[in-house]
């Protein structure tokens, strides 16, 4: 290890390679559209962008899931196969510097995705442990597939359950659609042309508007959304406009939503919620309970693992499992990770392929154990 890496590099590198991972090295300059496209609203307004001598446009690696796996694509490499990565990442932060060191490891093509669930878990407090020896350890876990499988079983229109799955992860956006729900908005003031558009579903003509739109005022779609994501979402806000859920069915959402208790018991505790609301959870409830068991028999401390139904991360790409481990009473996480099984088939793959995984804040732990000196 080079100088410029933190003094515990070395011991992570080295459980990398006991835990079995190839080591990956990924470009720091990567294309800026997979990130743009799929990794959420809080990453993109956050990364530095530029543009190629070509035109393509172009950003520094904010993070490694997507590089990862745009480079396994590319290898054609067989699966399952655990990379693993430590290096620099660039993009905004409210505090801290915007060039910080991250690790982890992504874990591809296991089809036993309980189990492969748990090893990521398992890996990351392995890893933590490691560093910050004798430091207690608090693990939150959360599920997009089960909050997903609880719009669609309350009967919520595609367009509802979508822009809900966009906010899971963040609080603020998550209470402003309950609000929306709750109380559907009044239509906004559009032109005419766009007005009609919208009313007509008509995605290709709103897009092919809001573009010549941006040409004539000089602004590049690069710079933010693309015209017809702007248009998507004209369409997806007149359609949730018209829908208005029952009292009883947002009292089960809510009362989802306030679900927050030891993993050991989470299991137990969606079966009564889905029971009382009447709803059938059917696969994800069980992928729920066999992802618990696979956790518990990798030996983490379960008294310190909690289930928050209303826990998310702000990344676009997440589909099952997410989580995060903090310092026990600490108010930043160190680790956060979560299952993408969409992503590598969003971006070229041309089979199916399961991935989880996970990244650490090094900056952070090195305060933690600065701290404790």
């Amino acid at each position: 290890m080079t100088s410029r890496f933190p003094a515990i590099a070395a011991d992570i590198t080295k459980l990398f390679a006991a835990r079995n991972t190839h080591a990956v090295e990924v470009a720091i300059l990567q294309p800026a559209d997979p990130f743009l496209d799929m990794a959420g609203e809080d990453l993109r307004r956050r990364i530095f962008l530029t543009e190629s001598e070509t035109g393509q446009t172009l950003c520094l690696r904010p993070e490694f899931t997507i590089p990862v796996c745009l480079d396994h694509i590319s290898s054609q490499a067989g699966t399952p196969r655990r990379y693993s990565y430590l290096g620099e990442v660039f993009r905004q932060r409210r505090e801290g510097g915007n060039e910080f060191f991250q690790a982890g490891i992504e874990d591809l093509g296991d089809r036993d995705t309980a189990e492969a669930d748990a090893r990521s878990v398992a890996d990351a407090h392995a890893l933590l442990a490691l560093v910050l020896p004798g430091r207690s350890l608090a693990v939150t876990l959360g599920d997009q597939g089960i909050f997903e499988a609880v719009l669609a079983a309350l009967g919520l229109p595609r367009g509802w359950r979508m822009r809900l799955a966009r906010a899971f992860g963040s609080a603020p956006m998550l209470q402003a659609a309950l609000a929306d729900l709750a109380n559907p908005p009044r239509n906004g003031q559009l032109s005419g042309e766009v007005a009609a558009l919208v009313l007509d579903g008509d995605l290709e003509g709103l897009s092919a508007h809001i573009a010549g739109g941006m040409e004539q005022a000089g602004l590049s779609a690069s710079a933010g959304r693309s015209p017809t994501d702007i248009a998507r979402r004209l369409i997806e806000k007149a359609e949730l406009r018209s829908v208005r859920l029952s009292n009883e069915a947002f009292a089960a959402l809510k009362n989802f939503l306030a679900i927050d208790v030891p993993l050991d018991g989470a299991a137990g505790a969606l079966e009564s919620f889905a029971a009382g609301a009447g709803l059938s959870l059917g696969a994800a409830l069980e992928k729920f309970a066999a992802r618990a068991k696979a956790i518990e028999a990798h030996g983490l401390p379960a008294e310190k693992i909690r289930y928050d139904a209303a826990f998310g991360r702000p990344l676009d790409y997440y589909t099952g499992v997410v989580f995060e481990i903090a310092a026990q009473g600490g108010d930043r996480p160190l680790a956060g990770g979560g299952r993408y099984d969409r992503l590598l088939t969003l971006l070229g793959a041309r089979t199916a392929i399961p991935g989880v995984g996970f990244s650490v804040w090094l900056d952070r732990i090195e305060a933690l154990r600065e701290t404790a000196r």
